[in-house]
């Protein structure tokens, strides 16, 4: 248990240190044959992260783009090509396909010699992600030049003049596209006036404060978002306790535990044989998550989380769980299978015996408990976190191994142990309801790849509605399945409770049909975008999209400011934008309490002037709006990471731990709420 808390550690110090650090790697060589050359740019990327392609739409990730400065004695030839097979995924966040690259990635700019001594210098600019977060646009700097033979550069010259409306369209394609940024974003006069205060001799005292560095201070507070593996863990052991109560586990607790406390008369014995049978089925359940991870890897579990393929195999494996649930068939192993273990827990002794007991257990209980494995792993696969599958089968194989330890330490107990009976038909029943619902979910993914539309919000929902009403008609006795007991003709008390609360639910999801944004799924249901026809226009809007205009309007008003780093091309940010900041309790605090600036680090409108500051030791070159709001978060706050959140005063001060992408609303309105008290 040590050693996993040892890499748990070291995995979220590893996470949180990539704020800052760039996980990509770029070195640049170049050759030149006669008046032909060719500029390579190789890139090492960092585990779990991943590089976008070139010539992606506008609106979509930052592509990687080969940009010239200055330019003498030579002529570009094409465009920036990719010569490593990239990776090809629908985004459902971006709606479109996206070509990103991992491990390793080159690329190729052609370029002709025009005069015997040539120099390039420019920049190759490029997009990064993980699960996690995204880096802004990110440039490499580069300078480039040579002597070149002096005929073949004289005679590129010749064909350079002939074909001076070619040589302008090269020079044209050269050029970074503009990016559209919203209407209150700055104008270039503006732009200009905000990126002086990057400089310190400027004259602006207020400005120099707003930039003025406070990573310790932000430090102090500590960084919040960051409990997806605890909350893995979580599910996996609300996984284990549901699978306790299905008729292939409940009624083997008793007999295991009698046939323990019997065969010796020794209890100590029995107690330790008992702990040993335990803490085998939890390795065996250990070994299956890593399993999964080792053989996945945490890019590839990314990469699956979007693959159409992928969620539509998933997809037909949870519907055919959910149909064994209903009592359609029966899903089992081999009996092979199970009789060749059970011989080899007969014939051998000692603590191997006991492992091949529990993996027997294991076996014989496959028809209960695989639809909830299945559906388990399928969440924390689809969630590409590396170490995801493990910790949840950590926590499905405690949860199930835990009653066995308890009985064997108090085995009197066991005589208070609830028969098994038609109760656990029920719990099977209901989890199969539960397996069909989420099978949508993942077939929503793949009808948003392949452009199907036969999944839009509405007909999620309501299939959605569909399905709840049927388990609560179900629970009433309304509905009958086949293995059912037939002479139940009354509603239990528990029963009927379960039967409002899914009735309820399917009231509840009603006015999503209109457009209700219907927060406790927002998470499952397919985007709002896909909904034909909504009343909803409850959005949230920044006060500035200019750090110092923003910081001026707070003051003057008085209030904290919420400063939101994000990008046009950041996935997270989205998601947090649709399943946070259209609660109704975050809308009333970032409308009244706060003053919002949103920061888009991927703004490509260019600056009057190249800004050149000292960072790290090296001299950087900011070009663009969304290079200043970059400087502005690795200088003051110590983070280069999207989407992140930092609560200020009106000199900058942080009031509060930042904050990343974590969905939970409570947690978020705890952020929001603890900045307030320390403003006032």
């Amino acid at each position: 248990m040590k050693k996993l808390l040892t890499i748990l550690t070291l995995f979220v110090a590893v996470t949180l240190n990539a704020q800052f650090h760039n996980p990509i790697t770029v070195t640049q060589e170049h050759k030149l044959n006669g008046a032909e050359g060719t500029i390579t740019f190789n890139a090492t990327i960092g585990e779990g992260w991943h590089l976008y392609s070139t010539d992606l739409p506008d609106d979509g990730p930052t592509s990687a783009t080969f940009n010239v400065d200055k330019i003498e004695g030579a002529e570009l030839v094409g465009k920036l090509t990719p010569m490593t097979k990239a990776i090809e995924v629908f985004d459902p966040m971006f709606e479109m396909q996206v070509k990103y690259f991992e491990r390793t990635a080159t690329f190729v700019q052609k370029f002709k010699a025009t005069a015997p001594e040539y120099k390039i210098e420019g920049y190759l600019q490029y997009g990064a992600c993980n699960d996690e977060s995204c880096l802004p646009p990110t440039n490499y700097d580069f300078v480039v030049s040579g002597t070149a033979d002096v005929a073949a550069a004289q005679t590129a010259a010749s064909a350079v003049k002939k074909e001076e409306p070619k040589a302008q369209a090269s020079s044209a394609a050269v050029e970074q596209p503009k990016h559209e940024t919203p209407q209150a974003t700055v104008d270039a006069a503006a732009a200009s006036a905000t990126a002086q205060a990057v400089e310190p001799a400027s004259s602006d005292n207020y400005a120099q404060v707003l930039w003025e560095p406070v990573v310790d201070k932000l430090d102090e507070y500590g960084t919040s978002g960051e409990r997806s593996l605890w909350l893995t863990f979580l599910l996996g052991l609300g996984g284990g306790f549901i699978a306790l109560l299905t008729p292939c586990v409940w009624p083997i607790i008793p007999m295991t535990m009698s046939f323990f406390l019997k065969r010796t008369k020794s209890r100590k014995q029995s107690l330790t044989e008992a702990i040993t049978y335990g803490l085998s089925i939890v390795v065996i359940y250990l070994t299956l998550g890593l399993f999964v991870t080792l053989t996945f890897g945490a890019s590839a579990l990314n990469a699956l989380s979007t693959n159409a393929v992928f969620n539509i195999i998933f997809c037909l494996m949870l519907v055919l769980f959910g149909a064994s649930f209903l009592g359609g068939f029966e899903l089992t192993l081999p009996s092979s299978w199970v009789n060749k273990v059970d011989e080899k827990a007969s014939s051998t002794t000692g603590l191997l015996s006991l492992f091949f007991m529990a993996f027997t257990l294991v076996l014989v209980s496959f028809s209960c408990t695989g639809p909830i494995i299945g559906f388990l792993l399928v969440e924390m696969t689809a969630e590409g976190s590396f170490f995801g599958p493990a910790i949840g089968m950590l926590g499905f194989a405690i949860a199930l191994a835990l009653p066995f330890t308890f009985f064997a330490i108090f085995p009197t107990l066991l005589k208070q142990v609830p028969r098994s009976g038609g109760w656990m038909n029920t719990v099977k029943v209901v989890l199969g309801f539960v397996e069909l619902a989420f099978a949508l979910k993942f077939f929503s993914v793949a009808d948003l790849a392949y452009g199907w539309g036969l999944l839009d919000r509405e007909v999620f929902l309501a299939l959605w509605i569909a399905l709840f009403i049927c388990l609560g008609l179900y629970l009433l006795n309304i509905i009958r399945l086949p293995h059912d007991d037939e002479n139940e003709k009354k509603t239990s008390v528990p029963k009927f409770f379960l039967a409002l609360i899914s009735l309820a639910f399917a009231i509840y999801m009603i006015p999503g049909l209109w457009g209700a944004p219907c927060k406790a799924i927002s998470a499952f249901a397919p985007p709002m975008w896909t909904q034909d026809f909504s009343l909803n226009d409850n959005e949230v809007h920044p006060v500035s999209y200019d750090y110092e205009e923003g910081m001026r309007i707070a003051k003057e008003q008085k209030k904290p400011v919420l400063i939101d780093f994000t990008g046009h091309g950041c996935v997270n940010c989205r998601e947090m934008e649709a399943a946070v900041w259209t609660d109704d309790r975050v809308i009333d605090i970032l409308r009244n309490d706060y003053v919002l600036i949103s920061l888009y680090v991927d703004d490509k409108t260019p600056l009057d002037e190249p800004i050149i500051v000292e960072e790290q030791g090296a001299t950087t070159k900011l070009r663009t709006i969304g290079d200043k709001w970059s400087y502005l978060q690795r200088h003051k706050f110590g983070a280069n990471a999207q989407p992140f959140y930092v609560l200020v005063d009106n000199n900058g001060t942080p009031l509060n731990g930042a904050y990343t992408h974590d969905t939970n609303v409570d947690s978020y309105l705890k952020f929001l709420k603890g900045g307030l008290e320390n403003y006032k």
